[in-house]
């Protein structure tokens, strides 16, 4: 949990569990898990538990906190929020019973706007029924390649007041991807030691898309060694597009 982010489409990250496992080829170079690495051996509590060695790492076993539940409760100015920057509220080891109060948090503090991002859009479609999904809640999932389209369509699928595509790190053109239903996209390159290339034409195309859609489009970073180090500029500006925050009626 942290109070602020430097994450350039959010304000505040909420940890309510830590720790994954990589399922997918955009989890190859996870930050997260070589974070979870430092945070273990430097002591903090969040990241004792090791993961399988073959999808995840030390201090990156997957965790729930229900200590942390409460926190967003304390923050008096409205935020937006992005929850579990180091997790995946869908992972199958988080208990239907620990998301449900994940959400009951969320609704008790509707001046917060979170934003819920899975790999694990099946899971997400196959348990929505069963949550109320307040209006504050923003729901995404991450596409990084052909082989992971797949995961828009199982968004599509959950009632949402925000559905949302995060296209980092994004590994190859998306030619058939389907913007119906989709309230905002995120693209962004791969950064660190070895960072996969990210073709200006990929981009170009998908922000192209958007644009003739009227969807927001928000262009994260080029990347490479460092996330900045390729700057944000795409056609000489950046791009800064999001849906509108829905405030509360004060009464």
């Amino acid at each position: 949990m942290s109070d602020r982010s430097g994450i350039e489409w959010t304000e505040a990250t909420w940890n309510p569990s830590t720790g994954c496992d990589r399922i997918s080829a955009g989890c190859d170079h996870c930050y997260a898990l070589t974070l979870a690495k430092r945070l273990k051996a430097m002591g903090s509590a969040k990241y004792q538990n090791d993961g399988d060695a073959r999808t995840s790492g030390p201090g990156f076993g997957l965790t729930v906190h229900p200590d942390s539940l409460d926190v967003p409760r304390h923050w008096r100015q409205p935020r937006t929020v992005f929850v579990n920057s180091m997790s995946d509220l869908f992972h199958a080891r988080v208990p239907l019973s620990f998301v449900q109060q994940v959400v009951e948090t969320m609704r008790d503090t509707p001046q917060h706007t979170y934003q819920v991002l899975t790999k694990r859009a099946r899971r997400l479609r196959l348990l929505s029924d069963r949550i109320d999904w307040p209006d504050n809640v923003w729901l995404g999932t991450s596409v990084e390649s052909v082989d992971t389209v797949h995961r828009a369509d199982e968004l599509r699928r959950v009632d949402a007041a925000v559905r949302f595509l995060s296209l980092e790190p994004l590994l190859g053109p998306l030619p058939d991807l389907d913007l119906e239903g989709i309230g905002w996209v995120i693209v962004g390159g791969e950064s660190g030691p070895r960072a996969r290339p990210i073709e200006p034409s990929w981009v170009l195309a998908i922000r192209d898309r958007c644009v003739e859609q009227d969807v927001p489009f928000f262009f994260k970073q080029w990347g490479g060694r460092t996330p900045k180090a390729g700057g944000r500029d795409l056609d000489g500006r950046t791009w800064d597009g999001m849906p509108p925050r829905r405030i509360p009626a004060i009464v």
